[in-house]
Parts: C-alpha cells; structure tokens; sequence
C-alpha cells in the first residue's frame, strides 16, 4: 500500500506535563500500523529544536506515499506556522506524497488509510 511517514511533537520534550499517556497512545497508534501491515516511521520534533531539519531528514530519508500532521502541530494556535511549514516541507520533499490528518495518536494508521486505498 505504501510507506507512512508520521510527523509531530516529541512528548517527551513538552515542558511542564506528563508524557507517558502520549507515548503510550503513540505507541498503541504504532502497533495499529503493525496490525495493518502497514510500514510507519516516526518523526517527533520539538518546535524550538530546528524542526525543519529533522523534518526534511525523515521526508528525504524514504519514498512516502502519505504523510500524516499530528494535532499537536496542527491544533495549537501558537504552532500555526509550524504547521505551515510542515505542509510546505512536505510539498517540497513528498510531492508525491498524500497529506493526512489524524484526531490523535491512536488513529494516525486510519488516517493514513484514507488516503492509501
């Protein structure tokens, strides 16, 4: 079907809360790749970190057939031109690459698969 590349925020690196239950849904959202039979790679940044570089690394490091936004990137008014320029690297770097958007960690291989089939 293709490979999928998921781009959002490293949990580990958000000051001032808990990461487990993120890294724990992300973690359940990996494993639906897996029951799928889907191939994911995982590219967490952190927005204060240079993340275009990571960014543009993992959008150059395979041949994507989709690219699933995080909500983290998306949905956080102050990360608005993150995103932008997540959507833009992608263009760039995946032209041929689908964009898909997931509600949260959990459904990112859903997300993905609207856009496989």
């Amino acid at each position: 079907m293709g490979r999928v590349l998921v781009i959002g925020l490293d949990p580990a690196q958000i000051p001032g809360w808990d990461p487990a239950p993120v890294q724990a849904a992300i973690a359940r959202g990996q494993a639906r790749f897996e029951e799928l039979g889907l191939e994911a790679d995982m590219c967490l940044v952190v927005p204060e970190d240079r993340p275009e570089e990571a960014i543009v690394a993992a959008l150059t490091g395979g041949d994507y057939a989709c690219v699933v936004v995080g909500g983290g990137i998306r949905k956080h008014e102050p990360l608005l031109e993150l995103f932008e320029r997540v959507v833009n690297l992608v263009r760039q770097y995946a032209p041929g690459a689908a964009i898909a958007f997931n509600s949260g960690p959990e459904d990112m291989a859903d997300a993905a698969l609207r856009w496989l089939r």
